[in-house]
């Protein structure tokens, strides 16, 4: 019996061995990897690019001179079973027999145009092109930035609510111990039934709070998985690696020079001032249609009635097309008046810009301060909590302190402890949310 005991132990300690090293380690710098090639968002951001790209293809394309080929076959047959009576030369009528006439041509023909002058909007629709791809550029790079900081923040999320079911979890067993050791002492005579039920309660509490902690703590890893495109059934491990914790930023002090550094790094700024500089060249396309146009046109062409002889008449062309606008019905005046509304609009989105920059910049370095200050303090609260709650317990075995006042100190310690876990995630959360505003945050 024994020894089935002991086989019965040896499989449970390997099963649950090998489920604990099958578990996936993911790290902070293997999730924001996974989320910077597996993310929705993203890869239809890059397969955007290809549409930029092409655009910009195209414009080029616009200078030079386009070509075409066309070839042609085509049958008649003309029936007339009755005959027809025709005026002859002589004015006459004569009549004509009963007529069947077959006809057949083959054509070929070459040629295109090409635009020699357009008012410069060809090269002005160049120079917008090369911007959008930047601009989409730009944005792209941007977005990784989002998604970057919201794998941060999901992450930091996760290993929050870990340490918390950790700390819950010593709580919980905490509590459970010290219900069986007052139960113990209330058998014997020696505790009240007040501390018996205070310790009851507060034993079931720490039940409440571990069972509350270790749901939030499945539902946070379930949130990032499902936004890192893994798996959420299966089981993984989290780790904060220290390698991929940011370097703060210097000279907080120094707002004004941040958001220089901001203006000089924020893709959705230059992203910006690309979409302002796009305005002024819509502009001149626009007044291009005030000045005169040139075209050339080229060609070549043959025809024949039977394919041997399609060689043998060629027609060759060349022309030049010159088109002056005279009046347009103020088209152009419309043109022209909404690229001036959209160019204005467009610098005024670029001041608005300029100024939320310094308006996150700020705000990042104020939210950095207070959660720096946030976790001094809250490690100095968790440290006096914990004296505090050693000195209570340690006169309550003395019996100088009721089991109340030990209690109490208990769950000033419980909230020092929490409180000390989220500072320490907030602070690093705020860091890299200072990152993102001045545009430095960068994918290792």
């Amino acid at each position: 019996m024994k020894l089935l005991i002991r086989f019965f132990l040896l499989i449970l300690f390997t099963t649950s061995t090998s489920s604990l090293f099958s578990q996936e380690k993911i790290t902070l710098r293997d999730a924001i990897t996974l989320a910077l090639n597996q993310n929705t968002s993203l890869l239809k951001s890059k397969n955007n690019l290809e549409t930029s790209n092409a655009a910009l293809k195209n414009a080029y394309g616009n200078l030079l001179p386009s070509l075409s080929f066309s070839s042609g076959w085509s049958w008649q047959r003309v029936s007339n079973s009755q005959g027809a009576t025709v005026i002859n030369y002589f004015g006459e009528a004569q009549k004509l027999g009963p007529t069947l006439t077959d006809s057949r041509s083959y054509s070929m023909s070459l040629g295109g145009n090409v635009t020699l002058f357009d008012g410069l909007a060809n090269y002005s629709t160049i120079s917008q092109r090369k911007n959008d791809l930047a601009s989409a550029t730009y944005d792209f790079e941007k977005l990784k930035q989002d998604v970057m900081l919201q794998t941060v923040s999901l992450f930091i999320n996760v290993t929050n609510n870990e340490k918390i079911l950790k700390f819950q979890q010593e709580d919980l067993k905490f509590n459970e111990d010290m219900l069986k050791k007052v139960k113990e002492m209330f058998d014997l005579k020696m505790k009240a039934n007040a501390d018996l039920y205070s310790q009851e309660y507060q034993t079931s509490n720490s039940r409440l709070a571990y069972l509350q902690a270790k749901n939030n703590y499945e539902k946070s890893k379930i949130t990032l998985l499902t936004y890192l495109s893994k798996d959420p059934l299966k089981e993984y491990q989290f780790a904060l690696d220290s390698s991929y914790v940011p370097e703060s930023v210097k000279n907080l002090d120094d707002v004004s020079g941040l958001s220089t550094i901001a203006n000089a790094n924020r893709n959705d700024y230059q992203s910006l001032k690309l979409k302002a500089d796009n305005a002024d060249y819509q502009m001149i396309i626009a007044r291009g249609g005030y000045l005169p146009s040139l075209s050339g046109s080229y060609g070549f062409s043959t025809s024949a009635t039977t394919p041997s002889d399609l060689m043998s008449r060629k027609v060759y062309s060349l022309g030049l097309s010159l088109s002056f606008p005279i009046f347009s019905r103020w088209s152009t005046d419309l043109a022209t008046q909404s690229a001036q509304v959209q160019s204005k609009n467009a610098y005024e989105d670029l001041s608005a810009m300029e100024r939320q920059i310094k308006s996150d910049v700020k705000n990042a370095v104020l939210d950095l301060q207070t959660a720096s200050a946030q976790l001094e303090v809250s490690k100095a609260a968790l440290k006096a909590a914990t004296e505090t709650w050693q000195i209570k317990r340690e006169s309550y075995d003395l019996g100088t302190a009721t089991f109340i006042d030990q209690q109490q100190a208990y769950r000033d310690y419980i909230q020092a402890a929490n409180n000390a876990i989220a500072a320490e995630s907030n602070y690093l959360l705020k860091q890299f949310g200072l990152l993102s505003a001045t545009g430095l945050l960068k994918a290792k």
